[in-house]
């Protein structure tokens, strides 16, 4: 009992405000995500295409950046420039000037002109814009999912809502945005909530043992403290008085959620060290896409016939499919004789056949399901390939892979994501139901940790006394 006394009272003096912070940014972070550019803002920011200028073929562009490896090639107009981008299985990029043939240089001119015409496509003031910085990280461009595009050049808009830019320094594409708004409410969201400081984010790994370690001795404390408080009652009643009753009384009351909340917080730090990390191999994703691009299955011209905003070559299940993003964003994909707006259910089953011969046949994922996952395009549907008890998440928007969901990562979704989000079937639907439950939650562990502070501070000055 002494130990356990020990431990919560000098891991709650240590922590308190900790917990009190990640309840209150987690409310805003409910409300105001991190800022990044969503696949439809991206779409909208693109110029139109033209033929006029383009002088080099898709598989003379494919030739110069690397055949033997990308697996994916675009062909986008940025700052009134066609370009190439390829695509290397990796994420990694190159970019190739249509016209020139050669690599695609993005200094502050381009990067600029590139920025006001993707502004302009989407309707923002760009009249205005300057080049901010060039730069390996801010605090809203630490993410990962960024490191192929560093440095990055950020474009000041100076418009009404203080929009900033983020310009790939190797495909000259804008691949962030953010505004007043978002940057203001994640200080007291995200960047509290997830301990983002640049100069701690910008080095993964440093950066994920520390919110490791410090949830796991968090939890540890909260459990100590679950303990006492059951030990503690009498006759279900608090025997204290004062902010130490409320404490009890808080702490008893919130136990369930807090300590699922904190379990679940510090399995978003998990990243493979207990449960799987969803990443198919590399063998998988060669045998469910296919190799890479090759030249004899990519034109020696392209003659854009309607008003088009990208053109992308990719490998999947052995072939080579188009996809055409036209002015209007609608989408579509070509495979030989095959066309529509998404790939279908047959190409899907032809690459579950490449995969494994046991693989059933292909299933579209209905709303609802408990393991659904989201296309990068609306309306676009998520196959679902099940081998065994592994199954395989494809989007039928561009044909990458979502996802591999084996029984551990299953169980990880409810472990982590269900505890931690309230993300749980028949509540996610009842959006209006779930925030208010999550904000009497998220209230009730405040008021709760607020307390700890209040009896850690009375504890420390009596202990300095």
């Amino acid at each position: 009992m002494r130990a356990l006394v020990l431990i919560h009272r000098w891991l709650g003096i240590a922590f308190c405000l900790l917990f009190a912070m990640w309840f209150a940014s987690g409310m805003v972070m409910h409300f105001v995500p991190f800022p990044s550019l969503s696949e439809t803002e991206r779409v909208a920011g693109l110029s139109a295409l033209e033929s006029t200028g383009l002088t080099i073929a898709p598989r003379d562009a494919l030739m110069v950046l690397g055949e033997h490896d990308l697996q994916r090639l675009r062909l986008v107009a940025l700052a009134g420039v066609p370009v190439y981008i390829g695509a290397r299985q990796d994420g990694t990029t190159k970019a190739l000037d249509a016209r020139s043939g050669k690599k695609l240089v993005v200094d502050d001119t381009f990067a600029l002109a590139s920025a006001r015409a993707h502004a302009r496509a989407r309707g923002i003031d760009a009249t205005h814009a300057t080049l901010a910085a060039t730069e390996s990280h801010d605090q809203w461009s630490v993410p990962n999912g960024l490191d192929a595009h560093r440095p990055l050049h950020r474009v000041a808009l100076h418009d009404a809502a203080d929009t900033a830019l983020y310009v790939s320094s190797i495909t000259g594409e804008v691949v962030l945005d953010t505004s007043r708004h978002e940057r203001a409410w994640n200080w007291a969201g995200s960047v509290l909530h997830w301990i983002y400081p640049t100069i701690l984010r910008k080095h993964w790994a440093a950066w994920d043992s520390t919110l490791w370690w410090l949830s796991l001795v968090a939890m540890i404390g909260a459990l100590a403290g679950a303990a006492l408080g059951v030990v503690r009652l009498k006759r279900f009643h608090s025997p204290f008085r004062g902010w130490m009753y409320w404490h009890h009384v808080l702490g008893l009351s919130c136990a369930v959620f807090v300590l699922t909340w904190i379990f679940s917080g510090w399995l978003s730090m998990d990243h493979g060290r207990i449960f799987s990390n969803g990443k198919p191999t590399a063998g998988e994703r060669t045998r469910l896409l296919g190799t890479a691009l090759s030249q004899t299955n990519l034109p020696d011209r392209v003659d854009i016939k309607t008003p088009s905003r990208e053109v992308e070559w990719f490998a999947f299940a052995g072939q080579t499919v188009m996809r055409v993003i036209d002015q209007t964003g609608d989408r579509r994909l070509r495979a030989g004789a095959q066309s529509g707006p998404w790939l279908s259910t047959e190409q899907i089953n032809n690459a579950a056949k490449s995969l494994e011969a046991s693989c059933a046949p292909t299933m579209t994922i209905p709303a609802g399901d408990a393991y659904a996952a989201r296309s990068v395009a609306i309306g676009a549907p998520v196959y679902r390939i099940a081998c065994g008890e592994t199954w395989f998440h494809i989007d039928g928007a561009d044909g990458r892979i979502i996802e591999k969901l084996d029984a551990s990562r299953r169980a990880y979704r409810w472990t982590y994501q269900a505890l931690h989000t309230l993300d749980f079937p028949g509540l996610a639907e009842r959006e209006t139901l779930r925030t208010l439950l999550i904000i009497v939650l998220c209230t009730g562990g405040l008021a709760f940790s607020l307390t700890g502070a209040v009896i850690g501070w009375r504890r420390l000055k009596r202990t300095a006394s």
